[in-house]
């Protein structure tokens, strides 16, 4: 009797593993992004066009609910409306933590983001120099979007990525703290392509 209920209790495990490993599809996405800086000491910026591209888990939770966390390498940065020649270029290995809410592939999607800086270049003309001390590190944010992906096949995504820090840091000059209020703010539509899962 013993070994019996053994036994089931061992065939429930693994039938359950076998489920939410069917649960669980890997993927790939790459689209363009239209990002600028946002805040109070963001006046005369214009959007500039770059691309994200990298891979994610999906993880589904319930029949409703997914967990998603991503790796992304993205562009970001913004161009001066006084002179679309002079551009900032920030590049970021992105982290972000999506939770979905799925019908029947259309899904919605929010959670936080946090960006490591790579690199970061300011462009005037043909000149072009090496800005990544002028910006900080680390930055954190958050994503909303929406989208249709299935656990196997390909997916299509429209998100909004906003910061919640100051993508600068505070100066110390002889008059004060000199900090720049200005957040990144990017618009990403993508494609994905997932691979297993149910």
């Amino acid at each position: 009797m013993k070994k019996t209920i053994f036994t089931l209790a061992l065939l429930a495990g693994l039938s359950g593993a076998a489920q939410a490993q069917r649960n669980i599809s890997l993927g790939l996405k790459a689209g363009g992004t239209y990002s600028s800086y946002v805040g109070e000491d963001a006046d005369n910026l214009k959007g500039l066009f770059g691309f994200h591209a990298g891979g994610f888990v999906n993880i589904g939770l319930t029949k409703l609910f997914a967990f998603q966390p991503e790796i992304i390498y993205s562009q970001k940065g913004t161009k001066y409306d006084i002179n679309e020649d002079v551009r900032q270029r920030l590049h970021y290995l992105d982290i972000p933590l999506a939770f979905h809410v799925n019908a029947d592939g259309l899904f919605f999607e929010a959670g936080p983001q946090v960006g490591v800086l790579l690199a970061a270049s300011g462009k005037a003309g043909s000149f072009s120099n090496d800005i990544k001390n002028n910006f900080n590190d680390f930055d954190f944010g958050y994503l909303v979007g929406l989208g249709y992906q299935r656990k196997a096949g390909p997916g299509i995504g429209l998100r909004y990525n906003g910061g919640f820090v100051n993508n600068t840091p505070s100066a110390e000059t002889s008059i004060g703290t000199l900090e720049l209020r200005r957040r990144n703010s990017a618009f990403q539509l993508y494609l994905t392509y997932s691979f297993g899962g149910r």
